[in-house]
């Protein structure tokens, strides 16, 4: 855990890490970060040589405190990236830069660590009913989204110490509720003995549902990059397309949905990631909600679970600023 320190006087470095860029920035005393820059993870043999080529550009000094979100298993100390060469060592870490104060958090518990520090502007509903606002409250609300894969995570706010729940959802078993959505899974499991919810929502799983869809259609056609699915379901070019990008968003809903259920989650569900953000109107005039929504005896209740659509720019970085800041004055 980090010491009490002065927070008028500390450095803090904050960073969003994934497979392909490094985003950096300077965490703001008073909320918020600054002086942003990515990097691409492959130009940098290591994580420190990157955040020294950061520091060297915005003319920092050596941080105090450094929070890093990482899109990977964090195991102990360490985290192993899945999609680039770096391995980010906490105490290798603190020695290069002469701090013990250095956390690792999760990606997608940065997004949650995010949401007490978004502002009205850094959101919109997606369908009823309107959220009500967290602040000054207890609550439970969940975050998920699709992107290179699908996170998901919880956050608690109880006494005004916030507790994020980080887990691997998203790998629990796709689980079909409607006729198509059976055939899909059928025919995804002649390319992988068992098919996540991460196999079909994900940038990977529009194109596995793409081509599951061609295949049960008995149509032959070129299989097409997550991109090119998207665009072609928004110009109306592809049939076959835009059926792939609404059940893509119904499916959303399905696993946003028990993921609610399952953190009691009533105070709202919040979607991030790279997809949803760059889609919103697939996502608003798509079957999302109604997906959410078709629990069962459960309906009554999951359509008083407010939706929302985090639009913030960085919300990673944004809950790493937060993270670095209220863990700091914490303890």
């Amino acid at each position: 855990m980090w010491g009490a320190g002065n927070v008028a006087t500390v450095s803090y470095l904050v960073g969003d890490i994934g497979g392909t860029n490094a985003r950096f920035a300077l965490a703001d005393p008073e909320g918020g970060y600054g002086y942003e820059h990515t990097l691409g993870c492959a130009d940098f043999e290591t994580a420190r040589t990157a955040i020294q080529s950061y520091l060297d550009t915005v003319g920092a000094p050596a941080p105090d405190v450094i929070c890093l979100a990482a899109a990977g298993p964090i195991v102990g100390q360490t985290v192993r990236f899945t999609n680039n060469h770096w391995v980010i060592d906490i105490a290798e870490l603190g020695a290069a830069f002469g701090t013990g104060r250095v956390r690792l958090i999760n990606d997608f518990e940065a997004v949650a660590w995010s949401i007490p520090a978004l502002d009205d502007g850094d959101c919109v509903s997606i369908g009823l009913p309107p959220p009500l606002p967290l602040k000054g409250r207890d609550y439970t609300v969940a975050i998920t989204g699709p992107g290179t894969g699908l996170g998901a995570v919880g956050l608690m706010a109880r006494g005004g110490m916030l507790l994020p729940i980080p887990g691997e959802a998203s790998h629990s078993g796709f689980a079909p509720e409607t006729k198509v959505q059976i055939e899909i899974l059928e025919a995804i499991r002649e390319r992988f003995d068992r098919v996540s919810f991460e196999r079909v929502v994900s940038g990977p799983g529009i194109e596995n549902l793409y081509w599951a869809l061609c295949t049960i259609h008995g149509e032959q056609r070129q299989q097409l990059e997550a991109a090119a699915v998207f665009t072609a379901a928004e110009s109306g070019s592809d049939p076959r397309a835009a059926e792939a990008v609404q059940v893509f968003f119904e499916i959303l809903g399905q696993f946003a949905g028990d993921l609610a259920l399952s953190l009691n989650a009533h105070d709202g569900v919040f979607i991030a990631g790279g997809i949803a953000k760059r889609y919103p109107e697939l996502l608003e005039s798509g079957r999302f909600r109604s997906g959410f929504e078709n629990k069962g005896r459960n309906r009554s209740m999951m359509e008083r679970i407010p939706t929302q659509l985090i639009t913030h720019p960085e919300p990673g970085l944004l809950g790493a600023a937060h993270c670095a800041l209220t863990e700091l004055v914490a303890r």
